[in-house]
């Protein structure tokens, strides 16, 4: 899979995204996360009305090489959870920035947002430049 950093995303450096428009968070793992992960066997997410806090849990990723813990990058509640990728993960790969989104979460604090990494900043960290 080709690595893709869209310019509108914030990323973590445990390889979470989140897109964000106005307090509605979209959360999902990036396509370098995907590659070194290989084949998605498994999904396990947090329910819908959920609270999160910053840094927390809210699910894990299981592939044949690893069970990898995912990281929540804004404190705030969970709204929409995609049950299409928990029902059929291994379709994350397919369109990981897209209908390959994990949760959604109504923001309690958008400015926790301001330590995460721009497209730019995480491809020159997963590259090594």
């Amino acid at each position: 899979m080709a690595l893709t950093y869209p310019d509108d995303l914030k990323y973590l450096d445990s390889h979470e995204y989140i897109r964000l428009e106005g307090d509605l968070a979209t959360i999902g793992i990036t396509t370098y996360a995907l590659n070194q992960l290989g084949e998605i066997v498994f999904i396990d997410l947090l329910e819908v009305g959920a609270t999160l806090e910053k840094d927390q849990s809210f699910g894990t990723i299981e592939s044949v090489k690893a069970v990898e813990t995912l990281y929540t990058p804004v404190t705030g509640t969970v709204v929409e959870r995609n049950d299409q990728i928990v029902e059929s993960p291994e379709d994350l790969a397919d369109d990981p920035y897209g209908a390959g989104w994990l949760l959604k979460v109504r923001v309690d604090n958008p400015s926790e947002l301001d330590d995460a990494l721009s497209a730019e900043k995480y491809r020159q960290m997963v590259e090594g430049e």
